[in-house]
């Protein structure tokens, strides 16, 4: 809890809590002037070429510091004076006043007085934030903390200043009981029991507080409680999310999640296998059951089996839904935006939008989920103790497979005995059988054939022969007992059958 400043800027009972209030931090771009950019004059100067006013572009800095048509400047770097943008926030003039009113997006005094302060410092511009990477401790400049500040590390330096900033302080410690709850909930989503209370107020030890927090980073419940809001964010869910919303069994993906964060999982590794597990390598030359298992990232998409739904459509929604998690997830880019028109406040085009959507065009399954709950494709995922079963019944299997086919001369020498006796028994060389014509007294045909007999055991046929046809042949079989019915197909010159 932050600490409230008086008006004259120190904290009751301490003359010197706000010293650096006096020193606001130096402009950001990304952090301060950005959000007022974004907000009150991109829709007009921003991403989408289509809309830009003016020819002027906010959001590029080439263009926001270079002569406009009209010979003016919009940001003239150290000089607010001579910036057009600063002349024309504060006009009182309807037609030249930005932003304009019918927009209903007035500037407050505070963000026209941050723009001039912008500008006045160089009017510095920043990629992205989101695409910015993050500087090392050791690149940073760490800030100087006022003399009563309480800083236990560089993160609380950077706290002490930006409260300084503001015209806060820091709060008065937190007791025990407060730290331990606070940490508690932090970490695993569960206050402390009366027993880890007890014991922590009971601890004197100077790392009480780090064995606390190595106990409950330790916890199963440290990793569930991480795991919903990364859950949240890819849109886990276990039903289709759509028409009868359908149980689908995604919980493996689920488990995936809650595991890495109790293993402490390398942020890159997380990443890399839950966009391209089933790429990866990680059982020989193939993927492992759980790179596999992480690339259900993919597949977490809404899914239907909506009679009245287009397959193409569907297909396309799909594709259109997993090119928009990847750019909220690992963008952090709203690129949703960019599906009918391009971006009008994140660098993204429409172009780049479906450009970057032919890496989710071609994943394996269809578009539509049968309403079934694993609709391909699928996976089977064992637990623990399944797969020590699995493991022993293939060394069951080898031992028998073994046994099978090794060496067994008893057996061997009773084979060849039964063949010297066969052989003995059987005349040299065995009669062929002979075969008796059977007399045909009708044959009748489907599909408008028609059939004649002829020398009492031969069927033809007349005109067309179809591509199929059913024939019934009716005759008397000669006296006797008969094992086989040969039936003989001719052709003729016509290459009719």
């Amino acid at each position: 809890m932050l600490g409230a400043a008086d008006e004259a800027g120190k904290e009751p009972g301490t003359a010197e809590g706000l010293a650096h209030a006096a020193t606001p931090l130096p402009v950001e771009f990304n952090r301060d002037i950005r959000p007022i950019l974004s907000n009150h004059c991109f829709q007009c100067h921003g991403p989408d070429a289509e809309n830009v006013q003016s020819g002027l572009r906010f959001d590029v800095e080439e263009i926001a510091k270079s002569e406009l048509e009209s010979g003016l400047r919009a940001i003239v770097a150290g000089d607010p004076d001579g910036s057009e943008l600063v002349a024309r926030l504060h006009s009182d003039d309807e037609y030249v006043v930005m932003p304009p009113p019918e927009t209903n997006k007035p500037l407050t005094d505070e963000q026209k007085e941050l723009l001039a302060r912008w500008i006045a410092e160089g009017a510095g511009y920043e990629d992205h934030w989101s695409l910015v990477p993050l500087k090392p401790l050791a690149e940073q400049t760490v800030p100087d903390p006022s003399a009563t500040a309480r800083v236990a590390n560089p993160i609380d330096a950077f706290v002490a200043a930006r409260l300084a900033s503001e015209g806060l302080s820091q709060a008065e410690r937190a007791d025990r009981r407060t730290l331990l709850r606070r940490v508690s909930l932090d970490l695993t989503g569960l206050p402390p029991t009366p027993e880890e209370l007890a014991a922590f107020e009971a601890d004197e030890s100077p790392d009480a507080y780090e064995a606390a927090v190595d106990r409950l980073l330790d916890s199963p419940h440290y990793g569930e409680h991480m795991a919903r809001f990364w859950l949240d964010l890819v849109r886990y869910a276990d039903t289709h999310g759509m028409h009868f919303d359908n149980y689908r069994e995604m919980w493996p993906y689920r488990d995936y999640i809650i595991d890495s964060f109790n293993a402490n999982k390398p942020l890159d590794d997380f990443y890399t296998e839950q966009l391209a597990g089933d790429l990866m390598d990680g059982d020989g030359d193939a993927p492992s059951r759980e790179q596999l298992v992480a690339s259900g990232f993919n597949r977490l998409n809404v899914t239907t089996n909506e009679g009245g739904s287009i397959y193409d459509e569907v297909f396309t929604r799909n594709v259109v839904d997993r090119t928009e998690a990847f750019g909220t997830v690992f963008l952090g880019l709203t690129t949703g935006c960019a599906v009918c028109h391009d971006h009008k406040f994140d660098p993204l085009s429409q172009q780049e939008f479906y450009e970057l959507s032919a890496f989710f065009n071609s994943l394996d399954g269809r578009a539509m989920d049968q309403n079934v709950k694993d609709h391909a494709p699928s996976l089977r995922v064992p637990t623990e103790e399944q797969l020590a079963r699995l493991q022993q019944f293939d060394e069951q299997a080898d031992a028998v497979r073994e046994s099978v086919l090794r060496e067994m001369p008893a057996v061997d020498e009773a084979m060849e005995r039964w063949i010297a006796r066969v052989s003995q028994s059987q005349p040299a060389s065995p009669r062929a059988p002979e075969f008796e014509p059977v007399a045909i007294e009708t044959a009748d045909s489907t599909g408008n054939v028609e059939t004649y007999i002829r020398d009492g055991n031969f069927v033809g046929i007349l005109g067309d022969n179809p591509e199929t046809a059913d024939y019934t042949i009716e005759g008397t079989l000669p006296a006797g007992r008969f094992r086989t019915l040969r039936l003989e197909v001719l052709p003729v010159a016509n290459d009719r059958v």
